[in-house]
This record gives C-alpha cells, sequence and structure tokens, in this order.
C-alpha cells in the first residue's frame, strides 16, 4: 500500500489547501503527513509552514495542483450555473402546471425581482463586452 500513496496530499480548505508531504519511511512504517504549506485558491498564495523552505521542485508541484484547482473551480462555477438554468425550467414547468394559487403567491415577488436582478448584471455585462469588442475592432 505504501508504494501506491502520492509523495504529496493536498487538504481542500475553504479558500485552498493545506500541503502535507507524505512520509512512509518511519521507523513505525506508520503514514505521517508533515505539513509544509498552505495555499490561497484566490490569491495564489504559497506560505510554507512553520519555518521551513520549500524546493523548487514543491514550488513548482504546488504551482501545478493550484492551476489544476482553479480550472476544476472554475468547471464548477458553470455547472452550477447550467444547473440553474434547468432549475428555473423546472420551476417555469411547476409554476405552469402545478402550482397552487397559494404557492405562486409565496414565491413570486422573491422570484421577480431575483430575475430582474439577473436580467440587469447579464444585460449589463452583455453591453460591456460587446463595447470592448466594437473598440478591439477598430
Amino acid at each position: 500500500m505504501a508504494g501506491d500513496l502520492p509523495d504529496y496530499y493536498f487538504r481542500i480548505r475553504e479558500n485552498g489547501a493545506a500541503v502535507f508531504k507524505v512520509d512512509t519511511e518511519n521507523r513505525q512504517r506508520r503514514i505521517e503527513l508533515i505539513e509544509i504549506a498552505t495555499v490561497n485558491v484566490k490569491n495564489g498564495n504559497i506560505k510554507p509552514h512553520g519555518e521551513g523552505k520549500l524546493t523548487a521542485a514543491e514550488q513548482q508541484l504546488i504551482g501545478d495542483w493550484l492551476a489544476k484547482r482553479r480550472a476544476v473551480l472554475d468547471a464548477r462555477d458553470v455547472d452550477d450555473i447550467l444547473r440553474a438554468v434547468d432549475h428555473l425550467n423546472l420551476t417555469t414547468q411547476w409554476a405552469q402546471s402545478k402550482a397552487s394559487d397559494d404557492q405562486l403567491e409565496e414565491v413570486t415577488d422573491a422570484l421577480l425581482l431575483a430575475m430582474h436582478d439577473l436580467r440587469a448584471v447579464l444585460v449589463r455585462k452583455k453591453a460591456e463586452r460587446l463595447t470592448r469588442g466594437d473598440q478591439a475592432a477598430e
């Protein structure tokens, strides 16, 4: 089993991860996780743990992990939004075919405000992208 373990382990945290070196070469033949750094996914900061220094290889490994993690999180964001679109469609079907008047009364104002806010943001962002595209074409 010890031969199958990676050399490093990333414990996911809210804004990044704690990075551990996996040690199986100790007297008790136990798996030990030695914290070597923390990494912040949002700002890219990599902080060595304690007074330790990271090797160039460890810096590269953490940088590679950071890039992959950001890609995963970006893909999840898009997937979450596409699920929201599906849910909006299901909500439309529910409102049209199943909802009672009391249920509609309970949710209508909240839905209308949220959809109005979303529409305003989407229209503004679309206009900004179109404007930037026009300026780049000139």
